[in-house]
């Protein structure tokens, strides 16, 4: 299974404990456009993609959309902030086409961590790899200019270009629509 190879790319997990791990977890189909969290609600789980597209976005003071976190498959995506202050979220994350989700509820979570340790390794270096992510992305906002960084991002990112709709590739780099169709032309 594609999940038991993505955890043992962090940490290493016996069938038997795997099968202990897949047990506190819930599946979800998801169609275009179908929402797992929306804004008001408070976000309870962390949801692993088996198969598809998320985006995680709010909505901006004009009232567009603004991306701040794509999923794909052997991903996971969760609005943090609402899930570890127990407070109602500020984003959606909504399916971009069908996806498959694996959902672990924070409390499983809390139980699987003391039943097996090794689950807080592996979400901590989950955790680590995002936050290098993130701080990848703010050097090249801050360092580079937006047609650079759309040209980074495409040549980083193949899956997402086939994936995902030009207008979204934009609110994710902040960027106008208009502005992608001039840099694609250039080239």
């Amino acid at each position: 299974m594609e999940l038991k190879n993505y955890i043992e790319r962090y940490i290493s997990i016996s069938d038997d404990e795997f099968q202990l791990f897949l047990s506190y977890l819930t599946h979800k189909s998801l169609k275009p456009k179908e929402k797992i969290l929306d804004i008001g609600n408070k976000c309870n789980h962390r949801f692993y993609i088996k198969k598809g597209c998320v985006k995680l976005y709010s909505y901006n003071e004009k009232g567009n959309e603004q991306i701040y976190h794509f999923g794909i498959e052997n991903w996971w995506i969760t609005d943090y902030k609402s899930l570890l202050e127990n407070k109602p979220s500020e984003k959606i994350i909504e399916a971009i086409e069908l996806t498959e989700i694996l959902m672990l509820s924070n409390d499983n979570f809390e139980i699987l961590c003391k039943i097996l340790p090794k689950t807080e390794r592996l979400f901590r270096i989950i955790m680590e790899r995002s936050y290098i992510a993130f701080q990848n992305r703010l050097e090249f906002l801050f360092n580079q200019t937006s047609e650079e960084q759309y040209i980074n991002f495409i040549e980083r990112n193949v899956d997402f270009v086939k994936r995902v709709p030009q207008y979204m590739l934009a609110s994710y780099l902040g960027v106008t629509p208009e502005f992608v169709s001039r840099v694609r032309s250039k080239k």
